[in-house]
Order: C-alpha cells, then structure tokens, then sequence
C-alpha cells in the first residue's frame, strides 16, 4: 500500500488515468437550491486522507482513503454516481465531515455509512447487512439519499439494501484502496436516478 501511494503522489499519475464517458444530464432545480456547473461540485481536496490522489477536476480517485464531496447534501432527495474504472477495494455512501478519511475501510465509526465492494454495509463497525455485488471494471454504482434511506444500485438495478438511521449533515465518501480508480459523477448519469432524485445541489446564497 505505501509503494502504490507514492507511486501516484510521485507524479506518475498516469495510473490514475483511463477513458470516461458520461451521457444524459438529469434533475431539475427546485426554488431554494441552484443547478452548478459539474466542476463546481466535485471530490474536496482540503476533505480527503493522506493518500489520496484526486485529478480529473475532482471527478476521480485513486491512491489509498477517503475523499467527500466539497458541498453537503441539503436537498431532499439527492443522486450521485461512480464508474470502477480499475479494480481494488472501494466503499462509497455518505459520511459527515467528522469521519477520519484515513481510515479504510470508512463505516467503522459513527460518522459513515457505506457499500464496500465486498458487498458488506457498514455503520458503527457494525455489518448491517450484506447483499450479492458482481461488480466489474466499467460498472457503475448509484447511490440515492432521501434522509431516511440511503440505497444503491448497481448499472441501474437496486440492489434493495438500504442503510437508515443517518443522523447529522452528510456528505458523499468515496474510498479506495489496493490499486482502485473511481470516477464519480454529481450531476451527468448514465443510468438515470430513481423517480423524484436529482443531482446533487447547492444553496441558493440569498445575500
């Protein structure tokens, strides 16, 4: 693990680069929240481990921890989505900007909530529950959040494995360990989210 994050921070960084395609955008704005471009709302470099590596303009993840997104999810029902470009171990879900981003896996405190790849979900150190996760290189994971639920589904199918009892403002995480590069997208989808979900959005400053 040390010899691959030194490998990325080192400045060869070409093992953090593949091909990405994003299609259709989805959602529309409601009246307290504003639609930002995609690079806007992207991976939070002040809001990631010590061996992370965030590039692509925050949309991709690679070396050893975790990352958050650089805004909180306020809106009611809120769709987000990552692509295995490269696979290792990974996690992602929600966790609130107290959760150590150092520490893989994240779930083991009570700030985060998580899918690892495993298939495992993760609160508290405790294993909630553990569902069935054929993921391949290419797949993508969405992730849905309504502040009651938080769901994920796998190229577009629900895989019906909901984590509840999320407390606090949270925010997207996404970890990776052992050679594993996620893209994420906030905003631009290939499978569209779940009826009545957007992309992730940020507060209309009123002042």
């Amino acid at each position: 693990m040390y010899k691959y994050m030194n490998f990325c921070r080192l400045g060869l960084i070409g093992c953090c680069f593949k091909n990405k395609k994003l299609d259709s955008d989805s959602g529309s704005d409601e009246d307290f929240l504003i639609n930002k471009q995609q690079e806007n709302i992207t991976l939070d470099t002040r809001l990631m481990g010590n061996g992370v590596v965030v590039i692509k303009n925050g949309q991709r993840v690679c070396g050893s921890g975790s990352a958050l997104a650089n805004v909180d999810i306020l809106q009611d029902k809120a769709y987000f989505e990552i692509r295995i470009q490269a696979l290792g171990f990974w996690s992602v879900g929600v966790a609130t900007t107290q959760c150590n981003l150092s520490a893989i896996p994240p779930g083991k405190d009570d700030y985060s909530w998580v899918l690892l790849s495993d298939g495992s979900l993760w609160h508290s150190n405790v294993a909630v529950d553990k569902v069935n996760l054929p993921v391949n290189e290419g797949d993508y994971i969405g992730i849905s959040f309504d502040h009651v639920e938080l769901n994920f589904f796998l190229n577009g199918k629900n895989l019906h494995c909901p984590l509840r009892g999320i407390k606090g403002v949270v925010r997207p995480i996404i970890c990776v360990d052992d050679g594993c590069i996620i893209d994420v997208s906030f905003s631009r989808f290939i499978f569209p989210p779940p009826p009545g979900f957007q992309k992730l959005m940020v507060e209309v400053d009123l002042l």
